[in-house]
């Protein structure tokens, strides 16, 4: 007869039940201190990818309109350097996705503080198991929407924006709280200062197949394999094909002027060819109580100018600078009486009927930087179907979406 008064070791209430020995307060302190840097990288970048959109502007840039203070921080997104946010939005998708091993590896780490019994032990214990709970659920919620959002899957209710942005708060608090309680404690673990006592550590440890630093090299593989596919995105080249898994596996466009990388297709967004003929298509311009309509003939009559940009999407992909030939937006703002200097803040619309961003708002700075232009070429040649003929926003700096293609309206004045 077993005896009640025994742990049932069957259960994962019982330290008895976990038997691994890799687990320890040093390999989770190691893949913590990783955790606590790569982490506190993805929150940074994420909130400066927010900001970029300028969501203070215009209702139409912000997903997020009930984020009250959680908007304290919100600047105007510079158009300097012009691969800004290239760089930040590909740090942040890369580094994110790479990080999934040593995420995995620490939740597994961790695992048998999710059954400690008794539950709570103290008011410290308490905020502890809280900021535990809180920090698994926040980071397999971020993690899994934001690969499911790289590789366009919305398979989650609602919209990614305000899912993805009001999980990353609640995330990153359990993160704070969590680490302010941990890292002391980890540090010391990682020097091998003094040898912490764990529930960690298996009272009845099975065989060891593994070493603990072989665990770790084998999750540092894996870091390194997400990173080499995730990474080409980022760059042109035969570094580009190397990136299997990001973003959403889609297929290069062919050879040409044309031949980089496309998210929203003509016929994915319903832009029929009698609408953006050169007998059918005007832009319409407004501003002060004037309005312009330009075909694209006399688009190509007002001063042209170029400029070396790239496009860089919120889903971790870019392309290397392309060269744009246009009319700049400030020529634009002063057909309808704005002077170069004091062009304003402009909302433009698209042909497409349907999806996020057929309308975006851009600041009077980005209005105002010369290399901001009304494109109508690219790369020595007419602008294709897909890159938004007959004319399409070209911006440094700013988020593909708001590099409206398939341009119809532009609206300049105070937003």
């Amino acid at each position: 007869m077993r005896d009640h008064r025994r742990p049932d070791h069957r259960l994962p209430t019982s330290p008895g039940f976990w038997r691994s020995p890799l687990r320890s307060p040093w390999f989770t302190s190691v893949l913590g201190v990783v955790l606590l840097v790569g982490i506190t990288v993805l929150f940074t970048t994420g909130l400066a990818s927010y900001a970029a959109y300028n969501p203070g502007l215009s209702p139409v840039n912000d997903k997020t309109p009930d984020k009250g203070l959680l908007g304290f921080y919100l600047f105007a997104w510079p158009t300097d350097p012009p691969w800004l946010y290239r760089l930040t939005q590909g740090l942040h998708v890369t580094l994110g996705i790479a990080l999934i091993p040593v995420l995995l590896a620490k939740l597994w780490s961790v695992l048998p503080r999710l059954f400690t019994q008794p539950p709570v032990r103290s008011l410290t214990h308490a905020l502890e198991r809280i900021s535990l709970l809180l920090l698994v659920g926040g980071a397999l919620f971020e993690f899994t929407t934001g690969v499911l959002n790289v590789q366009l899957d919305y398979l989650f209710p609602g919209s990614f924006y305000p899912l993805h942005f009001y999980g990353a708060w609640v995330f990153f608090a359990a993160f704070v709280t969590h680490a302010v309680l941990r890292v002391p404690a980890a540090v010391r673990n990682v020097r091998r200062l003094r040898e912490e006592e764990s529930d960690l550590v298996s009272p009845d440890p099975a065989p060891p197949t593994v070493s603990r630093r072989g665990a770790l090299a084998f999750v540092g593989g894996g870091f390194v394999f997400l990173l080499a596919t995730t990474a080409g995105r980022n760059f042109d080249g035969p570094l580009r094909a190397t990136a299997l898994l990001a973003p959403h596996g889609g297929p290069e466009p062919g050879p040409g002027p044309g031949g980089f990388q496309i998210n929203k297709t003509a016929a994915s967004r319903g832009i029929d060819t009698t609408e953006t003929s050169d007998e059918a298509w005007r832009l319409v311009v407004e501003g002060q109580g004037r309005t312009v309509r330009l075909s694209r003939a006399e688009l190509l009559r007002l001063p042209l100018h170029s400029a070396a940009l790239p496009i860089a999407c919120v889903e971790g992909w870019s392309t290397s600078d392309q060269w744009w030939r246009g009319v700049r937006l400030r020529d634009l703002a002063a057909l309808v009486g704005y002077e170069t200097g004091a062009a304003p803040d402009v909302m433009v619309e698209s042909l497409q009927r349907h999806g996020a961003f057929r309308r975006a708002a851009l600041r009077d700075n980005q209005v105002r930087d010369p290399r901001s232009l009304l494109a109508l070429f690219v790369n020595g040649e007419p602008l294709t179907p897909d890159h938004g003929y007959p004319a399409r926003i070209i911006v440094p700096a700013a988020p593909g979406v708001l590099n409206t293609k398939w341009v119809a309206r532009m609206t300049f004045g105070e937003l």
